[in-house]
């Protein structure tokens, strides 16, 4: 079985951030908040109700894991290529996965570009996905780059 790789956790993480804090006593917890999308969110991106109770940043790796694993699947059931393709494109779609959804993937062109191993077109493609709330988000621009990189390594030399 293949397991959700390291690169697709870091860049979940950094481009999510644990950034809403509250001190409650000594602890550190995170609160729902809405993302720039206009979601209520969680700890890492975790979608949830507005009233779901603070977490501490433990709890919200283990969302994020069952988030992740679940981005896994819907990544490879629409593209199958990448069980075969190195680590990195494969962090790359499931990070795309995690932050927008298996529909999302689904119904894009972004998917048959991958399908058809053609990661420059892909990587095109990707720099679509960077609208929220009916506006372009840098944070966005940057997250598809990072997944690009990931994506396009070694797609000139055809490695």
């Amino acid at each position: 079985m293949i397991e959700v790789p390291k690169a697709a956790i870091e860049l979940a993480k950094r481009f999510e951030g644990f950034e809403r804090r509250v001190k409650r006593g000594i602890e550190i917890t995170a609160v729902p908040y809405i993302c720039p999308a206009g979601f209520w969110t969680i700890g890492y991106g975790h979608l949830c109700d507005p009233k779901h109770p603070p977490i501490r940043e433990a709890e919200a790796e283990v969302y994020l894991a069952r988030d992740l694993e679940t981005a896994l699947a819907a990544t490879l059931r629409y593209c199958p290529v990448l069980a075969t393709e190195p680590e990195g494109r494969l962090a790359a779609i499931v990070d795309f996965t995690f932050n927008l959804g298996a529909g999302r993937l689904q119904t894009s062109t972004l998917r048959r570009r991958v399908n058809q191993r053609d990661w420059l077109a892909a990587g095109q493609e990707l720099r679509r996905w960077v609208n929220g709330g009916g506006k372009i988000l840098p944070g966005l621009v940057a997250r598809r780059e990072a997944e690009i990189t990931f994506l396009t390594a070694g797609a000139v030399t055809g490695i």
